[in-house]
């Protein structure tokens, strides 16, 4: 169950207004890319970026580094949420990244991830200054037919700070 931090931050990230002027401020290429997060709750977070000039490579398919930014913020947004649940200090950063890619993607992709329960079990284990707790997540592209098109394996690490 979510607590009043994690519902506000979830009422908030989700307007789309809001989440406009959040990606003006600190993540300007995920706004001119169109990137968008369009769901996020204790099951799954799904984030969006479509297939347009911008985004396209030599290729006629969506640039991988664009791809790479929405599926980050699958991620990003459920490690969000469970450090809103945390009453500490908790720095986050990703340490390593993996990456596959099955088909071109020349639609929408939307990105699933649902680890949302890993970055809440693992928050739990930082009890001292300093202790750290690493939590990889796995967010799966699709095409608009459905089709898999890639694979991302974000490993986030976080840092219990005084």
């Amino acid at each position: 169950m979510l607590n009043s931090k994690q519902s506000a931050f979830l009422k908030d990230f989700l307007s789309p207004a809001k989440q406009h002027i959040y990606f003006a401020k600190n993540l300007p290429m995920a706004l001119l890319s169109g990137t968008k997060l369009i769901s996020l709750d204790e099951e799954k977070s799904v984030a969006t970026v479509p297939f347009k000039y911008l985004n396209k490579n030599p290729f006629q398919s969506t640039y991988f580094a664009v791809m790479s930014m929405a599926a980050e913020l699958s991620t990003a947004a459920p490690a969000m949420l469970a450090l809103k649940g945390v009453d500490a200090n908790v720095a986050l950063i990703i340490v390593d990244l993996k990456a596959e890619f099955f088909k071109k993607a020349q639609t929408k992709t939307t990105f699933t991830c649902t680890d949302f329960k890993a970055f809440e079990s693992a928050l739990r284990t930082l009890g001292n200054t300093g202790d750290t707790v690493a939590v990889t997540a796995k967010t799966i592209g699709t095409n608009s037919a459905g089709e898999e098109v890639a694979a991302f394996d974000f490993t986030w690490s976080f840092k219990r700070r005084s």
